[in-house]
């Protein structure tokens, strides 16, 4: 009797545990991470920390680090081989539209760079989005990898 009750407690919780249950972990572009990802549009956008005296050698070199280790590897990949690509060549201006853009949300970042969702109006015109998008769509077919630190 005893095993008998073990047997059917065991099958309860397996039975149980075979209920369709929602993907914790959605694959980017499917309607279910879409959905999860947005960014309520009455939050206000993120406001900046404010750095100063910060030379523009030291900006470069955060904002490096900063599009490296965003917290998403898609972010990741995308961002630290643009600021790879790009941050040499960006004036101070560029640096610091390019410095606001990365105190917003990963995934709105992500997909306003491939082009899933439209970017907000105050990033609608931003020339360093577009750079950005540009670089996301990898038109030249280039095997990416995670830049080094150096």
């Amino acid at each position: 009797m005893l095993r008998h009750l073990r047997i059917s407690v065991a099958a309860r919780f397996f039975s149980r545990s075979a209920v369709a249950r929602a993907d914790p972990w959605p694959l980017p572009h499917s309607p279910e991470h879409l959905a999860n990802t947005q960014t309520p549009p009455e939050l206000p956008p993120p406001q900046p920390i404010p750095r100063p005296g910060e030379t523009v050698a030291a900006m470069r070199a955060r904002l490096v680090y900063q599009s490296r280790k965003r917290g998403t590897l898609e972010s990741d990949l995308i961002l630290s081989t643009f600021a790879r690509d790009n941050l040499a060549a960006m004036n101070e201006e560029e640096l610091r539209e390019y410095d606001k853009l990365l105190d917003e949300a990963d995934w709105d970042i992500y997909y306003w760079a491939t082009e899933e969702r439209p970017a907000p109006e105050r990033w609608a015109q931003s020339p360093i989005l577009q750079k950005l998008k540009i670089h996301a769509r990898n038109e030249g077919k280039v095997v990416r990898i995670m830049p080094a630190l150096s």
